[in-house]
């Protein structure tokens, strides 16, 4: 970091911050770069690119391909993995609005 350059700290606690490289990414999940590739391609998700155009990965994308990796290595294939881990994401985020709305924190959509 340069004199004058702050860092956010929002950004450390932003789980969708691209802030890991595919080496490291692969790494903390115990997995390799190929495996990452292939969640990609099976759309589990899209990882933002550098300038230079490495991709960088999100504390959220790596929870995702974890759990990918979990699954799989319960021998389902990958991209039926994806397809689990996806509708598992969408569950918990109904599940959570539904809890919103019955303690009043939002309101009904707009027509």
């Amino acid at each position: 970091m340069t004199a004058g350059e702050t860092t956010s700290p929002d950004r450390f606690d932003d789980e969708h911050y691209p802030a890991y490289t595919m080496g490291r990414a692969a790494e903390m999940i115990g997995a390799t770069p190929a495996f990452l590739r292939s969640v990609e391609a099976a759309k589990l998700f899209d990882p933002l690119r550098s300038d230079g155009g490495h991709r960088r990965y999100s504390r959220y994308q790596l929870r995702l391909a974890s759990r990918v990796r979990e699954i799989a290595d319960q021998g389902t294939s990958v991209e039926s993995a994806c397809r689990i881990v996806i509708l598992e994401d969408q569950l918990a985020e109904a599940l959570e609005l539904n809890q919103r709305y019955a303690r009043g924190d939002v309101g009904p959509a707009a027509s």
